[in-house]
């Protein structure tokens, strides 16, 4: 099993910049893909950013890419998400995501272990 905390949400205004941690504990860790998802109201939930923990493959939705970063730091076992030039549409509950898989996936359905999420609002 694979227990999921986000934190670092928050206010912040347009074009500023917040970082979202994920830490996890439980067996095997390091050998799962990792993934951010997000879900804003009336918005179904979509595929942010994904990690693999194989390597350092990485990979991005096109409405963040260029902006958002993950990383991840496996000695805290520990995800990361830098977000930057923030906009009010990134506003929405983030979501980190485990998967038993050697590389992450864009659909949620192929997550097996999630977190409870964390508000990330942007004011225009």
């Amino acid at each position: 099993q694979v227990q999921l905390v986000e934190s670092g949400g928050g206010l912040v205004q347009a074009g500023g910049s917040l970082r979202l941690s994920c830490a996890a504990s439980g067996r095997t860790f390091s050998s799962y893909a990792m993934g951010w998802f997000r879900q804003a109201r009336g918005k179904e939930r979509e595929f942010v950013a994904g990690i693999s923990w194989g390597g350092t493959s990485t990979y991005y939705a096109d409405s963040v890419k260029g902006r958002f970063t993950i990383s991840r730091d496996n000695a805290r076992n520990t995800v990361y998400l830098q977000m930057n030039s923030l906009k009010a549409e990134d506003t929405a509950v983030y979501y980190c995501a485990a998967a038993r898989s050697t590389r992450p996936s864009m659909m949620s359905i192929q997550y097996d272990y999630w977190g409870q999420g964390t508000q990330v609002t942007v004011s225009s």
